[in-house]
């Protein structure tokens, strides 16, 4: 055993950024919005990163959906073409994020105690995963409460409202009220995909109009990512015969339908 290999660990504390009601952003997101912003592409930032078109775009997506404004504007194109630009909610959001960091590194030596030994960094929490596909920002609109339940009425985007039924307690527990920010968490397994009009007859409690964005098949399975408006995103899996069914590509105008008692609602 080599000398350097008794020397003792140094604590390294990794930050993420979490607004109310959010979940975290973490660096490899924010490496994700730089090299959008240096190369003006997902596909050349996925390039300049070593990482998959997919990864690149689901995780930017993913900081989209958890932040009341976009992050990045993409332009039409797909793979082949099209461009990305950072929005000023995208550059304040890096830049805070490096000020933040900066601090944090000259701290992270003092959290080792002494002769180096590393404490326990739990407090310094990354990321919460969760195996939900969707989590959507939202500010609760209404709360209307019986003995036993409660239903949440929370806006995602302009124009597009999700509709969760919790317990009362839960929802007392959460603290929600009108102006409350939470993130809506959705299994893409329970999102149902309908073409316009075509679903009227059912009783559903969430309706969401949006524009098939994206769609990946592996021949028994397909996922299907909608726009929602304001940069915003909903996934669906659903099988390959139904997606074949309803001829669903990119630019078809369809419904997200999900029952309310589905939908998770989590708040910091």
């Amino acid at each position: 055993m080599t000398e350097e290999t008794l020397q003792p660990a140094c604590p390294e504390a990794f930050l993420a950024l979490r607004a109310a009601g959010q979940m975290p952003v973490g660096r490899e997101r924010i490496a994700m919005l730089e090299a959008v912003a240096a190369h003006g592409s997902i596909t050349s930032a996925a390039r300049a990163l070593g990482m998959s078109y997919k990864a690149v775009w689901d995780g930017l997506n993913a900081v989209n959906n958890l932040l009341p404004t976009p992050a990045l504007e993409a332009h039409a194109g797909g793979r082949g073409g099209g461009g990305a630009r950072l929005t000023e909610s995208g550059r304040h959001l890096i830049a805070a994020f490096h000020r933040l960091e900066a601090k944090l590194a000259e701290i992270t030596p003092l959290l080792a105690g002494e002769g180096g030994a590393p404490i326990d960094l739990l407090f310094w929490s990354v990321a919460m995963k969760t195996s939900a596909r969707n989590a959507l920002y939202g500010r609760v609109v209404s709360v209307a409460a019986t003995e036993v339940a409660a239903e949440v009425t929370l806006s995602v985007a302009p124009g597009r409202e999700i509709v969760a039924v919790i317990t009362r307690r839960s929802a007392e527990n959460l603290g929600l009220a009108a102006g409350r920010e939470v993130v809506a968490l959705i299994k893409a397994s329970f999102v149902l995909i309908a073409r316009e009009g075509e679903a009227a007859g059912l009783s559903v409690a969430n309706r969401i109009p949006g524009t098939v964005a994206e769609r990946r098949d592996d021949g028994v399975s397909c996922e299907i990512v909608l726009d929602i408006g304001a940069g915003k995103t909903l996934a669906a899996t659903i099988t390959h015969r139904s997606a074949e069914a309803l001829a669903l590509a990119p630019g078809l105008p369809v419904e997200a339908l999900f029952d309310a008692a589905h939908v998770i609602l989590a708040a910091g």
